[in-house]
């Protein structure tokens, strides 16, 4: 065999065992462990459908309240005080970037928003973030353009945003056991059909819709809890506390 061939032989059996022994990154158990897990925690309780749409635009429908066009019907609906400012405060605070004249929603649906963000305070010490609110037709349809998954503008399935009762509630940031809470918090209001409720993975929020019986039931607790303690301070009252001279 002649020097050339020799040559030729030696550089293709190098390739070849090059490629055999070439170094390729390590992956460590870790990650496979980790992706793994991401693959299957998506497991939520209230799982976006098209029947939880028609049932939001079945109460919009009920309520009789109008999809808002564009600018011009939502602050006609703002100066008539139909839809109100929700406001940051100790426990709630809104997304930076949400436009001021969408920083609005139904008196009701504010009371909701109100309410689970002081429970949220109460238990955890963080804010609730507010992420969307009110939005148009025209918005909806904007965002619609990238977005595939956002609701249509019309429809049956209608984004229930347009007619001002519904709230994204931010989940991105929330721990599990924060998330598990908001769940367990939001499922007897859904089961008494109070909100309808969803939660979106591509935006990882809360997307709840808010009842407008939701105000009157609100009412109705406060004034039975109310009822509890007057009680004891009537009897107070009446029977006297020891040294301070109040006769029986």
């Amino acid at each position: 065999m002649s020097i050339q061939k020799h040559g030729t032989l030696f550089l293709v059996t190098l390739a070849l065992s090059c490629h055999a022994f070439a170094v390729r990154p390590m992956v460590s158990p870790r990650y496979h462990r980790v992706h793994r897990f991401h693959r299957i925690a998506w497991n939520p309780v209230f799982r976006p459908s098209h029947e939880s749409l028609l049932l939001q635009n079945a109460e919009i429908d009920r309520l009789n309240l109008p999809r808002i066009r564009d600018d011009k019907e939502l602050n006609r609906l703002i100066a008539n005080e139909d839809l109100i400012a929700i406001v940051s405060n100790q426990s709630l605070r809104i997304q930076p970037s949400l436009d001021p004249s969408r920083r609005y929603c139904r008196p009701w649906t504010r009371d909701f928003v109100e309410d689970i963000s002081a429970a949220y305070y109460r238990e955890f010490h963080q804010q609730i973030q507010v992420n969307s609110a009110v939005r148009t037709v025209l918005v909806q349809k904007k965002l619609r353009r990238h977005n595939r998954n956002a609701a249509p503008e019309k429809g049956e399935t209608a984004s229930s945003h347009l007619a001002g009762v519904t709230v994204d509630l931010q989940r991105r940031g929330m721990t599990r056991d924060q998330i598990k809470w908001m769940e367990e918090y939001m499922r007897p209001l859904k089961e008494l059909g109070l909100i309808e409720p969803e939660e979106e993975r591509r935006q990882w929020c809360f997307h709840v819709m808010v009842a407008g019986s939701y105000s009157e039931w609100r009412q109705t607790k406060m004034l039975a809890e109310e009822d509890t303690q007057p009680e004891t301070l009537r009897e107070i009252t009446t029977i006297g506390l020891p040294g301070y001279g109040v006769s029986q």
